[in-house]
Formats: structure tokens, C-alpha cells, sequence
């Protein structure tokens, strides 16, 4: 075997078992909750988003959420954590992440 495509393989082997190990993402869930706008913020006229990860029990039920990002700040965090932790999915995924956007 040339040296070249030793490397090559080798890469493609390293990349393969990369992929196996890593955890697959949720697809559509099954119950979604949208979240409900912060009445300071619509007064105001705010909008923003929220990213979330999240991860799903055996039963398809959300069991933890983590903000990746919110902007601006906090104010709609508790709005997507909330509705988020009541959406539902497909039994035997365990991961996801989603964009919230929050607009008027």
C-alpha cells in the first residue's frame, strides 16, 4: 500500500469512529410548546432570540436545557427554557438544539 493512501485511509478510519461517537441530534418533536413573548418585552417592542441544547429522556420527554446564547441578555430566557422543557419527542433520541426568535 503507497504512503499516501495509507494517510488517507487511516484519516477516513479516524473520522468514521469521530462520527460513531457522537451523539445524534433530536429531530422534530412530537409536542411543541411555543414560548410565550415577556409582556415587558413586547411592550417595549424588544425582540431577540434564545439557543438552547436540550436532551431527551428514554421516554422522548425533555429532561435538561443549557442557553448557548440569548440575546439581548436574559430577557427571553425563561420564556424558552419554559416551553422547551414541555416539548416531546420520538423515544430513543438524546440531543438537540434550536434558535428560539422572538419577534413582534
Amino acid at each position: 500500500m503507497s504512503r499516501p493512501f495509507h494517510r488517507i485511509l487511516k484519516a477516513a478510519m479516524f473520522a468514521g469512529a469521530m462520527a460513531l461517537s457522537l451523539p445524534a441530534l433530536a429531530g422534530n418533536p412530537t409536542k411543541r410548546v411555543d414560548p410565550v413573548y415577556p409582556a415587558d418585552a413586547a411592550r417595549s417592542g424588544t425582540t431577540g432570540y434564545v439557543e438552547v441544547e436540550y436532551s431527551i429522556g428514554p421516554d422522548g420527554k425533555v429532561t435538561e436545557v443549557s442557553v448557548v446564547d440569548a440575546k439581548p441578555g436574559r430577557v427571553f430566557v425563561a420564556a424558552a427554557v419554559k416551553a422547551v422543557k414541555q416539548w416531546e419527542f420520538a423515544p430513543g433520541e438524546s440531543r438537540g438544539k434550536v434558535k428560539l426568535e422572538f419577534k413582534l
